[in-house]
């Protein structure tokens, strides 16, 4: 069985690991010591915190295999972004130069940089080791984060963004950046996303265009690839959009990749979700649907994908012995639950 629970320092060297394998353009695991180090105290505070309203909290998570106790993948929740460094996005709006005398008329599309997404919280930081890829791990890995944010909800926004990485080749070459590296930064796109991810945010307020960009002046290639995502990301995004979430405009300032957005009580998984007691019962348990389910524990959560029936009468759900033994829970004990599959 595969568990989601909060990450510890005992998870760096797998933290480490996973930073080195997701590669270029992953810019909230950037492969630097002192950075992972301190974001998995972050974490470890965020935990044990208790905020009456979302404050900047940093929640990682990792997915283990408890067959082999390894770390296979990991996932993250940033409660509210922006609130001590700037969080910088490109919002594609549009411009209309008219003249009544000579009946013209023409509308441009404007990139604008903004900070609108202050204060929201975003999910991130989804990587699932591509040994362990394959059934429902990496839905899973997506999912907990929204049962875990509905059962703690003064934690979190009610606005939640997932960025979505951009367009790059496999030497981290990225279209869009390199039309802003050639006439504004004069430095590469793995150079500048390494920057970002380890918190050095000034030079984009020194260097990048005050003004609004028209799309029509950037090269050929840049305009293509604005607003859309990397081909391993097409599946997240999918996901995301089943989920409810959407793209209102915004988009990465490096790569151009889209960051969509939904509202929390709205998101499909969320909106499901129930809260109910457990009765430990192996043979009933075995003949209910497979859930993603989740303890309602901060500091001790846990979370699991399995087997468990609901009865509608009783109000309760059966789960088996060993299920409750991975939750850290009792008979009696509530969890929260959403279905893996949704009937249409």
């Amino acid at each position: 069985m595969r568990i989601i629970r909060p990450i510890t320092s005992a998870d760096y060297d797998a933290l480490y690991a996973i930073a080195e394998e997701s590669g270029i353009g992953f810019t909230s695991l950037p492969v630097c010591q002192e950075l992972l180090e301190n974001k998995i105290k972050r974490a470890e505070d965020a935990f044990a915190s208790n905020p009456t309203e979302p404050g900047g909290e940093s929640y990682l998570f990792v997915m283990e295999d408890t067959n082999t106790g390894e770390v296979v993948g990991t996932t993250g929740i940033e409660s509210a972004v922006g609130l001590d460094d700037a969080f910088y996005h490109y919002h594609l709006g549009k411009v209309v130069h008219s003249s009544r005398e000579l009946d013209i008329h023409n509308t441009v599309d404007i990139l604008t940089l903004c900070n609108d997404y202050t204060g929201v919280t975003e999910i991130c930081t989804l990587f699932l080791r591509e040994k362990a890829r394959g059934g429902i791990s990496g839905r899973f890995l997506s999912k907990v984060r929204f049962l875990f944010m509905m059962e703690h909800r003064e934690r979190f926004a009610e606005t939640v963004i997932a960025e979505m990485r951009g367009v790059c080749d496999e030497d981290g070459a990225s279209p869009f950046w390199e039309w802003l590296e050639e006439h504004f930064f004069s430095m590469d796109f793995p150079t500048a996303d390494y920057l970002s991810g380890i918190g050095n945010k000034e030079f984009i307020a020194e260097l990048m265009p005050k003004h609004p960009v028209y799309v029509s002046l950037l090269s050929e290639k840049a305009q293509q690839v604005i607003g859309q995502v990397h081909e391993k990301t097409r599946p997240a995004l999918r996901m995301l959009e089943e989920e409810g979430f959407s793209c209102r405009g915004y988009v990465d300032i490096f790569d151009a990749g889209p960051t969509v957005e939904a509202n929390l009580s709205s998101i499909r998984t969320a909106l499901a979700s129930r809260k109910m007691p457990v009765v430990i019962d192996d043979q009933t348990a075995a003949q209910g649907q497979t859930h993603y389910i989740i303890n309602t524990s901060v500091q001790n959560f846990r979370a699991v994908a399995t087997e468990m029936a609901v009865s509608e009468e009783q109000q309760v759900v059966a789960i088996s012995r060993h299920t409750a033994a991975m939750l850290n829970i009792c008979e009696g004990d509530a969890v929260r639950f959403a279905p893996v599959q949704f009937r249409d």
